[in-house]
């Protein structure tokens, strides 16, 4: 569920569902569950967010991969995910003694494990998932400590309490977690998990409270400080995925992983270079970005001047930007000009006094309207657009420059941008039938290139004439110092096997398989 009091809320359209069938330990300490689909009427509309080989075999190339990465083999506990319409993917935890059973989005940009309480009377989505009864549990202790959590997708709040957590085979004792006792709004009554187990760091953790993750490490349960995640898109597959604490299982990913340092923690952040479409820069991550890896969040979230840049070139709608087009109108030719006679581009919007420059970010100048208090509602809130639509036009136009664009050209350009600005819900239509046309998108991470296909980047529901497809891509604009920020979500950890080392502090990626 994420970033910066969690990210964002998504719209999907609804065709299948997925549920647990069976079971099976295996005795190299593995836990399995397999999955089944049940399609369902693809005009649904959802809100969210968000067999093997031989034994012997797995746990020796386990192994040599785990020593390969520093640190004793030690024991991998694999936990099966759920893949949700590849918008969420979840599994299975219990807490309690005797286990009382839950499914949790596993969410590494977040650090609280919660799940609803039994003394959760008023949230109507309480009802419609399971519900921890700590009256049931023999290693019950309270807190009584309260919490809250507020997230772009909702909220919920409750209170502290210390239980047994099983996580696959692995029962990490004492645990501190939240009873949520409210839960409103539409996203968790729809959603398909009961509740959230936070893998970030324990800096970004409500109440300070220790994350599951460095428990199983404090007690002993994982010898390497090492989890991966691999992430299933094949829509034909019952497997929805699996994250394997202590170690990587070689048989999800081919090649070798390509390691970045977190430069803060917190979330699993890094820094991230250039952006191309269809293999040209976009300019905006020139001097360098930062994104972050998380499996909570279902899309990919990026500034919105590359999202539209993005959506221009694959053709997804969007909506129209009266704002937008107002400071192109009126101002496109005279940042084109500024930008030919190579003024900086960081301080163009703040000379034509659209911003007011602070060094590092340009900001609205703040101006409110004069109001008849006895007629209108408080302005309070409102606030000028023209600073972030010029910061965008800049970007835009610099693109179109490094291409050797006419000016007329570069002009007509950044007005069809306009049209094709990321909708205010996140969710963005494409056609279908033009997958095959729509470029590559590549993002450059430790000096190697990334790459999205269409078919990767694009959820595609349904089949022949009913079918319909959404962005992957939604727009989020985060300011320095923390930002720009890419939120590379399951969209990008789909086509990409990722490993967090939580002892070196570092995040690697490679092609799943």
């Amino acid at each position: 569920m994420g970033v910066y009091s969690r990210a964002v809320a998504f719209s999907v359209f609804v065709s299948f569902l997925l549920f647990f069938t069976a079971y099976s330990k295996r005795n190299d300490g593995t836990f399995r569950v397999g999955l089944k689909k049940l399609k369902l009427d693809p005009n649904n509309r959802l809100a969210t967010r968000f067999g093997s080989k031989q034994e012997e075999a797995l746990r020796s190339s386990l192994r040599s991969y785990n020593n390969n990465l520093g640190g004793d083999s030690g024991d991998a506990d694999i936990v099966p995910l759920k893949n949700y319409l590849d918008a969420q993917y979840y599994g299975e935890i219990a807490i309690g003694t005797p286990p009382q059973k839950f499914t949790v989005i596993f969410d590494t940009g977040s650090s609280n494990l919660w799940v609803p309480s039994g003394k959760c009377f008023f949230s109507l989505s309480c009802y419609f998932h399971a519900k921890y009864k700590s009256s049931r549990s023999s290693t019950y202790k309270k807190s009584g400590k309260r919490a809250a959590i507020h997230y772009g997708s909702g909220s919920i709040s409750g209170f502290f309490s210390y239980d047994a957590v099983t996580v696959g085979d692995l029962v990490v004792k004492d645990q501190e977690f939240i009873e949520t006792t409210s839960e409103p709004g539409l996203t968790f009554l729809v959603a398909k998990f009961d509740g959230l187990l936070g893998l970030g760091f324990q800096e970004i953790a409500v109440g300070n409270a220790t994350p599951v993750w460095y428990n199983m490490l404090k007690q002993g349960l994982i010898k390497r400080p090492v989890f991966s995640f691999w992430l299933n898109r094949d829509p034909k597959s019952e497997e929805g995925g699996e994250i394997v604490f202590g170690g990587v299982d070689p048989k999800h990913f081919r090649g070798e992983h390509t390691f970045v340092p977190v430069t803060q923690r917190g979330y699993w952040q890094f820094d991230m270079g250039e952006v191309l479409i269809a293999g040209e820069s976009t300019g905006y991550c020139g001097s360098g970005c930062s994104a972050i890896a998380d499996s909570g969040t279902s899309l990919l979230a990026g500034p919105t001047a590359v999202v539209a840049m993005i959506n221009k070139a694959i053709g997804a709608s969007g909506v129209v930007s009266q704002q937008c087009k107002t400071v192109v109108d009126q101002y496109g030719q005279t940042i084109l000009d500024l930008l030919l006679a190579e003024t900086q581009p960081k301080k163009i919007c703040s000379q034509i006094g659209l911003c007011a420059y602070d060094g590092t970010h340009g900001v609205s100048m703040g101006i409110e309207s004069v109001v008849d208090k006895e007629n209108t509602r408080s302005s309070s809130g409102l606030r000028d657009a023209g600073c972030p639509a010029c910061e965008m036009a800049v970007v835009w136009i610099q693109s179109q420059l490094r291409q050797n664009m006419t000016q007329e050209r570069i002009v007509n350009y950044i007005n069809e941008i306009c049209e094709r600005m990321p909708s205010p819900n996140g969710e963005s239509a494409v056609d279908c039938s033009q997958l095959s046309k729509m470029p590559t998108v590549s993002f450059t991470i430790g000096g190697k290139v990334f790459d999205l296909a269409p078919e990767e980047y694009v959820l595609k529901i349904g089949e022949g004439p009913v079918a319909q497809c959404i962005s992957g891509f939604t727009a989020l604009d985060i300011p320095p110092p923390r930002g720009p920020l890419w939120i590379l979500g399951d969209v990008f950890m789909g086509k990409y096997h990722t490993v967090f080392d939580f002892g070196n502090e570092q995040v690697g990626f490679a092609e799943a398989v």
